[in-house]
Formats: structure tokens, sequence, C-alpha cells
């Protein structure tokens, strides 16, 4: 009878995962897919709690149990409440790393288990070892990989290469494939020590797959890794016969998947591109040549042209997320509709540090879900937009993808903010944006700089517009 409702707990959980995801494609009921999918999660970790038995046997230690899930509820609760919303790529890095983790453990868990019965004398499964590796490698790989993100991105390790490092990464990495072939087709229990080697050449693998890459290339990066992260959970569920783990694996790995070739399509570059170009990295040298004098706009001038503007687009970028800037932005744009200016966002999906990041930072500050425009939809609107505000965004904006084969961003999408009657950049500085190249849109005829840190500015800017 447990037994029964415990393969319900676990329907329920599958099934709440699916609808959770289907619901997260949306971003009005995305908020209710997450909470719909972790309470199928939570259904799924009660019933295997007070339900799972193997050989009669139940699981027991609930103190150690409970203990462990209120630790790591409250913790998991602060950090994601105090977290910034800059700092929200480094914390989803962070939370893939430690299931990537999670997923290693269980694989070693398993070994030593495997291994201890083999010296009893039982058989040796070779599809169990198969599993128990792969869930080992790539989990191990997803968490060194991740934590190299998380310090990347917030500023606590810089890109690191050499010469040949790709192919010392080739090297690891077969060593690994060809040691862990060894174990498993042999199941030599006297060859286990070389188990921990595989996991501690899976995490020098991890850490050297992702040092090399840059800045710009990080959102791709995140996704691929989350990913791996899946794919390793998955692994797991087949280890515990859970179709829980299988399932939510399953879709994480092939959303992750999904997402990553997205975003390599978003930038025109193939994923081999990404993990061996090093693109945005510090070893890239920036290429610079004369383009001119920039000119630039006062707070006032921009106020009155945006006042009497019929349509205005906001592009926002990393600098409104560095400035937590989303809330004057908003309401700058309700300031403005209630003039009669329509008012959208033009959003280029590798905007800001990982997927989506420019959607959440709006959603944060209850912008309307309507007049967040995607690429493809916004470059229809820009010739007919007479004033573009770019709040902090660089690459995404460069025509030089457009325009210049030797650049290094050339093919890849951006938005075409050109093509509208007049462009406002709003920037702290005219250094480049993390492609290292300069940006020739801050040249062009119709552009004007407005330089300031982002909150200020827009607060300069919602000050003077009140007063017109």
């Amino acid at each position: 009878m447990e037994l029964n409702i415990l393969i319900i707990c676990y329907l329920i959980g599958s099934v709440t995962f699916i609808i959770g995801l289907k619901m997260l494609s949306h971003p009005e009921s995305a908020r209710k897919g997450n909470l719909i999918a972790a309470a199928g999660m939570a259904i799924s970790i009660l019933g295997t709690i007070f339900l799972y038995e193997e050989e009669g046997i139940k699981l027991g230690n609930y103190i150690w149990i409970f203990a462990a899930l209120i630790i790591g509820t409250v913790l998991g609760t602060i950090a994601a409440k105090k977290v910034k919303m800059t700092a929200m790529p480094e914390m989803v890095s962070l939370f893939n790393g430690m299931g990537g983790a999670c997923a290693a453990l269980i694989s070693i868990v398993e070994f030593d288990h495997l291994n201890h019965q083999i010296q009893l004398g039982g058989a040796v499964n070779s599809g169990t070892l198969l599993i128990i590796f792969a869930g080992l490698i790539i989990g191990t790989i997803s968490f060194a990989g991740s934590m190299v993100a998380w310090a990347k991105l917030n500023g606590r390790i810089k890109d690191f290469a050499f010469n040949g490092q790709h192919i010392m990464n080739l090297v690891i990495f077969a060593v690994i494939i060809c040691l862990s072939a060894y174990l498993v087709i042999s199941g030599d229990p006297a060859a286990g020590s070389l188990f921990y080697l595989v996991f501690v050449l899976s995490i020098i693998y991890g850490l050297f797959f992702v040092l090399p890459i840059g800045g710009a290339d990080m959102p791709v990066v995140i996704s691929l890794l989350n990913s791996f992260t899946g794919v390793a959970a998955a692994f797991g569920g087949f280890l515990y016969d859970n179709p829980v783990m299988l399932t939510g694996g399953i879709l994480v790995g092939s959303a992750g998947t999904i997402l990553t070739i997205l975003m390599c399509k978003a930038m025109n570059r193939p994923l081999s591109n990404v993990l061996i170009g090093s693109f945005g990295s510090s070893s890239s040298g920036s290429t610079s040549k004369d383009q001119g004098a920039y000119k630039e706009i006062s707070i006032s001038d921009s106020a009155v042209v945006m006042s009497y503007a019929k349509k205005v687009m906001i592009v926002p970028g990393y600098g409104l997320a560095v400035a937590q800037a989303q809330h004057v932005c908003h309401e700058l744009e309700k300031l403005l509709s209630d003039k009669g200016v329509e008012v959208n966002y033009a959003i280029h999906p590798v905007a800001g540090r990982m997927p989506g990041h420019m959607n959440v930072l709006l959603a944060e500050a209850d912008v309307d879900y309507a007049r967040l425009l995607e690429m493809e939809h916004a470059n229809e609107e820009f010739p007919q937009t007479d004033v573009v505000l770019v709040l902090g965004a660089n690459d995404v904006v460069n025509p030089a993808a457009k325009t210049d084969p030797g650049s290094p961003i050339y093919g890849m999408p951006v938005l075409d903010v050109e093509l509208s009657k007049l462009v406002i950049i709003n920037k702290r500085s005219m250094n480049p944006g993390y492609a290292g190249i300069e940006n020739e849109l801050f040249f062009q005829p119709k552009s004007s700089m407005l330089f300031g840190d982002a909150k200020s500015v827009l607060q300069k800017l919602v000050a003077e517009i009140k007063t017109l």
C-alpha cells in the first residue's frame, strides 16, 4: 500500500515538473509554474522520507534528514532574499554547482557501496558502473565549472588562458574517459582507487574548461553547465530507479541544451567556438580605429525629446542592473506613458550575464510583460521609433556585427537601434563592452551620449520630465 502511495507521489512530482516547465515559458505564468514544480518536489521528498523502503527497511535517521532540510531551506531562503539582481547570475551558477556536486556525491556513495558488494563476492554490474561514472564525471565538471563561473562573475578571479590549454583539456578528458572505460570493463576492486583519480581529474577539467571563457559568453556557459547538472541528476534517477529524479534531470538537461543552442544562435556562433574561442576574455585585444568624435546630450534635452516623442524604446543592459535602476526606469516609463508616449523595451537574448537576465530584472520592477519585445519584434519597430534610450547595453547594439567582417562579433544578431530617429546612449564612460571592441554606434550622427550612473541619470530625467 505504501509503495503504491509512493509511486503516486512520484507521479505527481513528475507531472508538476512538466507543468511547471511549460508555465515557465511565459513571464505571466512563470512564478506560478515555479511554485507548482516546487510543490511537486516537496511531495516527492516527503514521500521518499516516510514511504520508501528497501528489503523491508525504511530510511530512518529522521533527525539528521530534517536537520539538513531545515538548514538548507533557511540558508537558501536567506540567500535568495538578500541577493541583488546584479548578483543573480552568480547565485544561479552557485546553485547549479551545488546540484552538480550532489550528483557527483551520489556516484561516489554508490561506487563505494558497489565496490563493497564486489569485495564480498557480488557480481560486477557494468551497466551500473557506467551510470556511476557518467554521473561522477558530468556532475563534477558541472560543479567545478559552475564555481569558476560564480567566481568570475563576481570578480573574484579573472579570465585565465595559456598556449596549448585546449589541447591540455582534451588530453585530461581523454585520460578521464580511458580510466573510466578500464574500470567499467574490468570491474577490478583493486583498481577502485583509480575512481578517485577520475574524480580529481574531472575537477581539474571543469576548472580549466571554464577559466578561459570570457564574460560575453558567460550566459551560454551558465546554460550549458545547467544542462550538465540535469543530465547528472538523471543518471542518479537511473541508479535509484527514481522516476522523479529521472524526469527532473531529463527536463533540466534537455531544456538547458535547447537554451544553449538558442543562445549560440542569438550570437551567431557555434558552441564549439564559444568553448574554444574564448570570445570576450581579457586575452582578446580590443580593435580600435578612429571613429571620429561623439557628441553628448544634456538631461534637459533628453527629457524634452522623450516627452514629445510618439514612440520610445528602452534597451536595457547590464549597466542598468549594476546601478539597480530598474525601478526608476519603470517610473520613467509610466511617466512617459501618462504623457501619451508609447514606451516599450527591446530585449536582446544575451543581454546581461545569464539567459533572461533583463526579463527578470524588469519583472522585479513590475514592468508590464507586454512591453517586453523580443529582438525580432523590436527590430521591426525601430524604424518607426522616435527615440531609443540605451541603458548600459553595448555589444548587443553594435552595428559592427552587421558591417565589419573583421569584428569578433560579426554575424551576431543585434538590435537595430540605429534605424530609429534618435539614439541616446547612457554609459558611465566610453570603455568598450565585454567583446573588447569599440562601438561604432556611439559615433553615428543620430547618436548622443548621456554619461553617468544609470540610476542617477534616470532619476534626473524623471525629475526633469515632471517639470515639463
